[in-house]
């Protein structure tokens, strides 16, 4: 097979994701991984799909599953830095950028704690080619299901992936001078509900979103992580209000165009039914 045929089945692929249900994500790039397994890594790459947990069998917590921290059938823990199952060459980040990735999950873990109130989240870094470049990816899942509220299942799944650029080499190698950050972050809504006068509802979508470079001058790791949550935190705020306006108001609009209640105040007066019944009356007198 060329590469012309396989760049055309990867678009072919991507289009056919991109208007499928987002709550059926894994199910369809299953069946597309079945028809093209050349393109496996390629699909895995390019799809957003819901997050998966997983237990460090040495530290008891819970992490997520991506390609971030995938190699070949393992994925690493961001706690103890080591694969499950175990694998001899797995990759990991080089011993400084390691000490920056346990930084960064406990802040996000704690920035997790106060924003979701639960969830799970984990943070892992890379190395880039240019020398002292380096990216990340960041991310959230929480669950709920709160059946006083009707709702069956619900989940949340934000991915944020960061690159963070020295200036040049010099910058790099020291770790402190000007960076460039950059932001892609992609968000995966769902939601269920279940109620006997509306009957079952399935609300989902996700969002993909790039920020604006951030140019600053660091003078510690810690600011890495300082600019780097900043960012998210910016970013996380916008998709929200965006996914109400795009989803939650849509589908109200769509609804009350097909059918609006009448609210009491909205009824007609009891004065304006007598004076339309005596018109009738008249007009059939007449």
């Amino acid at each position: 097979m060329d590469s012309i045929n396989e760049e055309d089945q990867l678009n072919a692929a991507l289009n056919i994701m991109r208007r499928m249900p987002p709550s059926n994500i894994e199910f369809n790039l299953s069946g597309l991984i079945n028809l093209i397994p050349d393109l496996t890594d390629d699909l895995l790459q390019r799809i957003d799909q819901p997050l998966q947990t997983a237990k460090d069998p040495e530290t008891g917590r819970g992490y997520l599953l991506c390609d971030y921290n995938r190699d070949g059938d393992s994925f690493r823990s961001p706690w103890s830095n080591k694969y499950d199952p175990p694998i001899d060459d797995g990759f990991k980040p080089s011993a400084k950028l390691r000490e920056l990735e346990e930084r960064c999950n406990v802040v996000f873990d704690t920035y997790r704690n106060m924003y979701y109130e639960g969830g799970i989240s984990s943070a892992y870094l890379w190395d880039q080619e240019e020398s002292g470049s380096f990216a990340g990816c960041f991310l959230i899942k929480k669950e709920v299901s709160e059946p006083q509220r009707h709702v069956s299942a619900g989940s949340w799944d934000s991915i944020h992936i960061v690159e963070a650029i020295p200036k040049d080499a010099s910058v790099g190698e020291s770790g402190k001078g000007e960076y460039t950050y950059k932001l892609t972050t992609t968000v995966m809504l769902s939601m269920t509900t279940d109620k006997e006068s509306s009957g079952s509802v399935n609300l989902s979508g996700s969002l993909t979103r790039q920020g604006r470079d951030r140019t600053v001058t660091v003078s510690s790791d810690m600011e890495h992580v300082t600019q780097i949550g900043e960012m998210i935190e910016d970013m996380e705020r916008n998709i929200r209000q965006q996914l109400d306006s795009l989803y939650i108001q849509k589908t109200r609009e769509v609804v009350n165009s097909i059918r609006r209640p009448i609210k009491a105040e909205d009824a007609p007066s009891q004065a304006f039914v007598a004076d339309l019944t005596g018109a009738l009356k008249g007009m059939k007198s007449a």
